[in-house]
């Protein structure tokens, strides 16, 4: 059984619910933890704001004692480079409590990046060339290596990736993989097969951008149950994680 979604939207960048629409829905659903994760500073459409910080967080707390679910503020941080880097800051990392980090189309980048990076994945989705796969795959493992990030989202969504490589780097810096609700299925089956025989820690998460959302995930479970997936892996399933900013055995 799923206890957590940490992956969760609002109104303060593309959801349509405020953050206590979204734990009272959560706790109707029977969760114990959930995280709201607004999309990137550096999203060219639907980002949060910076000003919004301290809203966020006010709003967070409010909630938490009116539901007695346990909310993490956290971001859903977008690739910006070829380099690896991400839309937030050190300043921003000291403010919240969970990292996701994804590939989204729409992102402030150097026009550069644009043409080397974005524009090959927007233009070919999946059919891109295996050197673009791989470029995709090194800003992957940059971004590990430069940023506390503990998930990472929709993977293989509009941004293919060598599952091997970013599972391997996963297990060293101890980030989760999403199966993500609305976009579980650009994973293959031998990506799914790669994960299991790497044992990489999965988190299973609705993605959710309206309150009723939270805690939606037939499509994901249907993904473990098809591919066999061993619950021991899922890190929400019965039980719930300890992120790196939480995590002492990290420090």
């Amino acid at each position: 059984m799923i206890i957590a979604d940490y992956h969760i939207h609002s109104r303060y960048s593309h959801g349509i619910g405020t953050i206590l629409e979204n734990a009272e829905n959560a706790q109707k659903k029977g969760l114990k933890e959930i995280a709201i994760t607004d999309h990137g500073f550096g999203h060219s459409f639907f980002s949060m704001k910076h000003r919004d910080i301290p809203k966020i967080r006010a709003d967070i707390d409010e909630a938490q004692k009116k539901t007695e679910i346990k909310i993490y503020f956290g971001i859903e941080a977008n690739f910006i480079s070829t380099t690896g880097e991400v839309d937030i800051s050190q300043s921003d990392l000291q403010q919240l409590d969970i990292v996701l980090v994804g590939h989204h189309r729409f992102v402030e980048s150097s026009l550069k990046d644009k043409f080397t990076y974005l524009l090959p994945n927007i233009v070919l989705g999946r059919y891109v060339s295996e050197r673009v796969k791989q470029k995709n795959t090194a800003i992957t493992l940059a971004a590990m290596e430069k940023y506390p990030i503990d998930i990472l989202t929709h993977l293989n969504y509009q941004f293919p990736i060598d599952v091997r490589q970013v599972a391997k780097k996963a297990k060293q810096t101890h980030t989760f993989f999403e199966l993500n609700e609305y976009k579980v299925n650009f994973l293959s089956p031998s990506d799914f097969e790669i994960l299991i025989e790497e044992k990489v820690d999965l988190v299973i998460n609705s993605d959710a951008h309206c309150p009723k959302r939270i805690g939606c995930f037939r499509n994901a479970l249907e993904a473990v149950e098809k591919y066999k997936v061993p619950k021991e892996q899922i890190v929400n399933w019965d039980k719930v994680p300890i992120f790196k900013k939480f995590n002492k055995d990290l420090k």
